[in-house]
């Protein structure tokens, strides 16, 4: 589908993308953004605006829950338009991390899907994200030492707070590669499957998803990475911020009435 079947509301929408595809999966309340640009998915630095774009607009798209970000073919992607990095003008390159963090900043869940490559924007785009599937052909890297650079879109210091300096020392300086196994046993990624067991893998926790208060959810992820830099106390004090406003809530008021009757809750999201 186009840009412009979907409803943003703060932007005109382009009528084409540049190398991705946007799936709405209304009855299961999901949406798939699809990279595909055969056949290594490569990331344009137009395609970097654009699904900043298209993450603000299903974020505000009612037939939404769960967004899944996801590689068409064998690769998730090989990271970015090397050439267009030589071609951009300062103002583009110094939007490139806002335009890659757009999946920390929507308020719905975002996972991650790789199998294959999954290499410089196309790893820091899923590290932006809530949950990173990865297939056990997955192979993970940050690889920019190799053209004389650093990663730009917050892959060195997002993985630096998931993993710690001297992991991710030794992946950024020696441009080193990391299986999806490693990167499971390294706490980077939430489940690695054999890739035939990824649709199943994600059809399931999409639907564990959606069965949860969307209000509970937001509230969650936004805290969650509005603290990862506070102090203890902060933090502490900011949970129990969050949890008074949601003992108002007419889910959290669902949830306990469901809990008590023996039955599934049924969320609204209010």
């Amino acid at each position: 589908m186009t840009l412009s079947a979907l409803a943003h509301p703060a932007t005109t929408l382009p009528d084409a993308l540049d190398g991705f595809r946007v799936e709405i999966l209304a009855e299961q309340h999901r949406a798939d953004i699809v990279l595909d640009r055969p056949p290594l998915n490569v990331v344009s630095m137009l395609a970097r605006e654009q699904l900043r774009i298209t993450f603000e607009a299903l974020d505000a798209d009612d037939r939404v829950r769960v967004i899944v970000l996801r590689g068409a073919g064998e690769h998730f992607s090989s990271g970015g338009d090397i050439k267009g990095f030589l071609e951009a003008s300062p103002e583009k390159v110094s939007a490139l991390a806002w335009n890659v963090a757009s999946p920390a900043r929507c308020s719905k869940p975002v996972i991650a899907v790789a199998r294959g490559y999954c290499f410089g924007v196309g790893f820091e785009l899923t590290l932006a994200c809530d949950f990173r599937l990865a297939g056990e052909s997955a192979l993970y890297a940050l690889p920019e030492q190799k053209l004389g650079q650093i990663p730009g879109s917050g892959g060195s210091a997002r993985l630096q707070k998931m993993v710690g300096i001297t992991r991710t020392k030794d992946m950024v300086m020696r441009s080193r590669r990391i299986t999806g196994r490693q990167a499971y046993d390294w706490g980077v990624v939430t489940e690695c499957v054999p890739d035939a067991e990824l649709p199943q893998t994600v059809d399931a926790l999409v639907a564990e998803l959606c069965s949860l208060s969307p209000l509970a959810q937001r509230t969650a992820k936004k805290l969650l990475n509005d603290t990862e830099d506070s102090p203890l106390s902060i933090a502490i004090e900011l949970e129990g911020h969050c949890y008074s406003r949601l003992r108002s809530s007419d889910d959290f008021r669902e949830g306990v009435t469901a809990f008590h009757a023996k039955r599934k809750p049924h969320f609204t999201g209010r």
